[in-house]
């Protein structure tokens, strides 16, 4: 866990490091595959490991690309058009400190079912199901 932020009551469960860029599911799914490999996948790679159509991840990579947070390339192979995708520096920094509070989001979560298992069904008197 990053625990280098300190917790203040306030907002104490804003998470605010949450980027709405990657906190999608295929668009987390790219940076996460894109982050397991430093050279990159080809598209082809990544649309099977993401399990996304043609469309869908060419429309995610444009998202995440003009982020910053990928970088893609085009080359041949053997006359055959490539399409590579990478994480930028900064992508990789940026999706590393996401998986930073992704850490809390998790670890506040199982603090809190630890404690609710003992706890369930003790409520003051008065309170009804709604």
């Amino acid at each position: 866990m990053s625990g280098s932020r300190k917790k203040t009551p306030a907002g104490r469960f804003a998470y605010d490091g949450l980027d709405r860029v990657m906190h999608e599911r295929a668009r987390l799914s790219i940076l996460t595959s894109l982050a397991t490999n430093n050279e990159g996948h080809l598209f082809a790679d990544l649309r099977r490991l993401c399990d996304l159509t043609d469309g869908n991840l060419s429309r995610h990579l444009q998202v995440l690309q003009e982020a910053g947070l990928v970088e893609i390339w085009k080359g041949f192979k053997d006359k055959r058009p490539q399409t590579l995708c990478r994480l930028t520096v900064k992508g990789r920094a940026r999706f590393l400190a996401y998986v930073s509070v992704l850490e809390d989001v998790v670890g506040d979560a199982l603090k809190a079912s630890k404690t609710s298992r003992s706890r369930r069904g003790e409520l003051p008197e008065g309170w009804l199901p709604a």
